[in-house]
């Protein structure tokens, strides 16, 4: 991982990609910004990432804007460290495995395996 490229954390949920660009372009060349936004809504999450040309302008980054009041918030600003493997998750409704992939499952009366109650009334379980 570069040490050009920095973690932006505690970012207000208005913040756009040109208000990042505009504002670490005073500790020197941004090569990008990228904003992370949630899949469902389209929102910002809180938190981008923002590369340098150099790793001195980050570092010069890091020291004038970390912990600085930036539209409203205190932000963080970190070198991004790699991205953890994280274990895979399960999916739940529709394709491969795991539940709730909409088949409907049959019930069938326990005396339907075979044993023979007779007719004596007996309440017929269900499963």
């Amino acid at each position: 991982m570069s040490q050009a490229r920095l973690f932006v954390g505690n970012l207000s949920y208005q913040t756009g990609e040109t208000d990042l660009q505009d504002y670490f372009a005073q500790a020197g060349s941004v090569l990008s910004v990228n904003l992370m936004l949630d899949k469902m809504t389209g929102k910002s999450r809180g938190f981008a990432f923002v590369e340098f040309a150099t790793p001195e302008e980050a570092q010069k980054a890091i020291d004038q804007l970390h912990d600085q009041d930036f539209q409203g918030r205190k932000i963080t600003v970190n070198v991004a460290r790699p991205r953890e493997e994280r274990a895979p998750r399960e999916r739940f409704g529709g394709g491969g495995g795991g539940g709730g992939g909409g088949e409907r499952r049959e019930r069938y009366d326990r005396d339907d395996r075979g044993g023979d109650r007779g007719d004596r009334g007996e309440r017929r379980e269900r499963y």
